[in-house]
């Protein structure tokens, strides 16, 4: 089946890859959009978990005021070099992630910063509901850690969906970004201030 420009330029706008990486992952997909997409994403992410060692000390802090000035936050997001924190790509990146700490209400970046206790009694909670509304003791475990997942794509920003496009979660977002601009990029930290809250 043969690749035409307007496929490759469509696979180039929504995965930022460039030209001979989207007509090969069309051709090995033999055409099919979305498994193109898939195929990217997945290279990108290998590519993303190579430079992940790799420091990222430039970037930018910035600061997002929802309209109604009732809720604001401040973000710092990593990269490599100043280069890149100075593109209007990346900009583009800090705020969007911005709005959606604004919006969806994360309470950390990252899984692995939810204290311990936190995650224990909300473990020891889902079991409770899953016994109370009599599920086997066989399901019981898997039940609770779907449910825990749910919990983490809540209160995490990185596992939480985009608000921009909830079929991609924040991660994959700064993912793509990093596959873009061929750096490590980190959220590092946020702080989300609503009026009238402590």
């Amino acid at each position: 089946m043969p690749i035409t420009a307007d496929q490759v330029k469509q696979l180039r706008e929504l995965t930022g890859a460039g030209m001979m990486e989207c007509k090969k992952a069309l051709a090995e997909a033999g055409g099919d959009l979305d498994k193109a997409v898939d195929a990217l994403r997945k290279s990108g992410a290998a590519h993303v978990a190579k430079r992940a060692g790799r420091a990222a000390n430039e970037g930018r802090v910035d600061a997002y005021i929802h309209p109604g000035n009732r809720v604001g936050v401040l973000i710092e997001i990593n990269c490599e070099t100043d280069f890149v924190a100075r593109t209007d790509e990346f900009a583009q990146l800090v705020r969007n992630v911005a709005m959606q700490v604004a919006a969806a209400s994360a309470e950390y970046v990252r899984r692995e910063e939810v204290p311990a206790e936190r995650v224990a009694r909300e473990r020891d909670v889902l079991a409770g509901q899953a016994e109370h509304q009599g599920k086997p003791a066989a399901i019981l475990e898997k039940i609770v850690e779907g449910r825990l997942n749910k919990f983490f794509a809540e209160v995490c920003l990185l596992e939480q969906p985009f608000i921009r496009d909830d079929k991609r979660t924040v991660a994959q977002i700064v993912e793509e970004a990093a596959h873009k601009t061929g750096e490590n990029i980190v959220v590092r930290r946020f702080t989300r201030f609503r009026l009238g809250q402590e």
